[in-house]
């Protein structure tokens, strides 16, 4: 079993509570935006961390990250990219490859919306877009997700909220 810790978003501020939230994590995916190189450095000192990039991180963040994501972990195939779209509108840029090669699990960020949502249309994938865990942006609350994976089988999926977003504190 695995236990995964996602978060999205960051734009150069890392809570110290995601330390605590993701302590018994074995695995944390971060799915962009992340803002700094001290986070990623962060990040990968705490846990081991698959992470992309998005489109506000810099030329050094992104030579320490993916643009895409593609594995396998706990019978599941995986795939995490920033700018992703939300079902049924996903970005055309990614679209052919979703519907090619659907991946059992989709993570994106961008959006600072939290979602989790099965796409029928897409062999029941699971669509997952942890919200925004950072002070930046129009979002009211800085979010995180947190599950298990297990032999082809997702449990205790649980929503983590952060407190409100830096001007709304």
């Amino acid at each position: 079993m695995k236990s995964i810790g996602v978060i999205s978003d960051t734009h150069g501020y890392l809570d110290e509570r995601v330390f605590d939230h993701f302590a018994n994590c074995d695995e944390i995916w971060h799915a962009g935006d992340i803002g700094s190189t001290e986070i990623v450095a962060q990040l990968q000192a705490f846990k081991p961390t698959r992470i992309v990039f998005g489109n506000i991180d810099t030329p050094q963040v992104r030579a320490l990250t993916h643009e895409n994501l593609h594995f396998e972990v706990e019978g599941f195939r995986v795939w995490i990219t920033h700018i992703g779209g939300a079902p049924p509108r996903y970005n055309p840029q990614i679209m052919p490859t979703l519907k090619s090669n659907t991946p059992d699990i989709f993570v994106c960020g961008h959006s600072h919306i939290l979602r989790v949502i099965r796409d029928k249309a897409l062999n029941n994938m699971l669509y997952i877009n942890p919200g925004a865990a950072g002070r930046e942006g129009f979002h009211k609350f800085r979010t995180l997700l947190r599950f298990n994976l297990h032999e082809g089988l997702i449990s205790q999926m649980e929503a983590i909220e952060l407190g409100k977003r830096g001007a709304l504190v």
